[in-house]
């Protein structure tokens, strides 16, 4: 009955910290709408993000909360290049490389916080 996941939506703390960390951090795309909605753009899929107490959409989740999430995004490049530009950018890692499994098989993860402290898994698919 599904086929793939589409988007998700992330709840901030602060908007602009947060498009720092993902558009110069890690390279995705900033998507302005008409009503003031924002998203990331990255591959086929999409990051909403609505500022805490500030949701623009309903419905919406029930407690939207900052910093309660944690996924995993692949990376488009080989990981030791993605450690070095997370090196460059200043960006810590917390843990990682580490053996992990993913939808499709093993991977290797780093993981780190955005500014919510929201965990984000970077893997490449070994």
């Amino acid at each position: 009955m599904i086929d793939r996941l589409d988007h998700l939506v992330l709840t901030v703390a602060d908007l602009g910290r947060t498009l720092d960390f993902y558009v110069r951090g890690l390279g995705l795309t900033e998507q302005r709408f008409e009503n003031g909605r924002v998203a990331l753009l990255f591959g086929q899929h999409k990051l909403n993000l609505h500022e805490a107490g500030g949701e623009p959409i309903l419905p919406r989740a029930a407690r939207p909360t900052s910093g309660s999430a944690d996924f995993c995004l692949i990376a488009d490049r080989p990981m030791d290049r993605v450690i070095e530009l997370l090196r460059e950018r200043a960006i810590p890692i917390e843990l990682g490389p580490v053996a992990r499994t993913g939808a499709s098989g093993p991977i290797r993860s780093v993981y780190l916080r955005d500014p919510d402290d929201n965990l984000v898994e970077i893997a490449e698919y070994v």
